[in-house]
């Protein structure tokens, strides 16, 4: 897992509808990267819900916002469609991204030992530096957290 003060890896990943994201590219801008296991899951739905509800706070706050996850692009677009999401989501389909960022792991669930993602965000500064990390994110209030330190 990256830490505070840590130059966050660069990266270009596709989104939903079409388009590419590079990390690179957004500096001078602060940026939101929350990693999250599966599209149309309870936890993940949530999230998703919450940032979007908050998109208009984040984009005031001069703050991009990305969900990153290894689903394609088109499970991403379906996603956004079926739950009217307003936040682009980024497709790591290979899970090199994931891996950069420390955030595929070992995981347990009902007994059973598995890889995946472990929820995890990343508030990236203007000069691209990680400026905070939330590891192990419990999806309750996580956004409006998320939102507190961007304006702080």
């Amino acid at each position: 897992m990256l830490e505070t003060g840590q130059t966050a890896p660069d990266f270009t990943l596709p989104r939903d509808g079409g388009e590419n994201v590079t990390l690179s590219d957004l500096r001078g801008q602060k940026v939101v990267l929350y990693f999250y296991p599966k599209d149309n899951t309870p936890g993940c739905t949530t999230e998703a819900l919450d940032f979007t509800a908050l998109k208009d706070a984040f984009a005031a706050a001069g703050t991009l916002v990305f969900g990153i996850s290894k689903d394609s692009v088109k499970k991403h677009e379906n996603f956004c469609a079926k739950h009217e999401l307003g936040i682009p989501l980024l497709s790591d389909a290979e899970g090199t991204v994931c891996e950069d960022y420390g955030v595929w792991a070992e995981k347990q669930m009902y007994g059973k030992t598995f890889w995946g993602i472990v929820r995890t965000t990343y508030l990236i500064d203007e000069d691209g530096k990680v400026a905070q990390v939330w590891p192990k994110v419990k999806v309750a209030d996580h956004a409006a957290q998320v939102l507190a330190a961007v304006q702080a």
